[in-house]
């Protein structure tokens, strides 16, 4: 059984950072992408960024790009958003999320569809 649990979401101020964990488990990840994606109320979920497990190569969606990184711990099979300079349009329920992505760049892997286990979410809420 695969399970993503994300943590370390909450409350912040605009131009704050805050760290957001994955942790999986149910099977190695070293032919899988992990992605980050969020959802706003009355939104679709959008993609944030996307790193290939084995190699770390990485991909952002341009409203954060240069703000938020994407990394993994592959001995703890955790993956990390650091998010940093955040803006109020940042507040969103945060997703972590896996799919297969052998052959796959990752500037592919930025639909919902390409992933098939989603974690239950956190919420990211930041203040003016």
């Amino acid at each position: 059984q695969v399970q993503l649990v994300e943590s370390g979401g909450g409350l912040v101020q605009a131009g704050g950072s805050l760290r957001l964990s994955c942790a999986a488990s149910g099977r190695t990840f070293s032919g899988y992408a992990m992605g980050w994606f969020r959802q706003a109320p009355g939104k679709e979920r959008e993609f944030v960024a996307a790193i290939r497990w084995s190699t770390g190569s990485t991909h952002y969606a341009d409203s954060v790009k240069g703000r938020f990184t994407i990394s993994r711990d592959g001995a703890k099979n955790t993956v990390f958003l650091q998010m940093n300079s955040l803006k109020p349009e940042d507040t969103a329920v945060y997703y972590c999320a896996t799919g297969w992505a052998t052959a796959q760049p990752m500037n592919v892997m930025t639909s919902p569809d390409k992933y098939n286990y989603w974690g239950q979410g956190t919420q990211v809420s930041v203040s003016s």
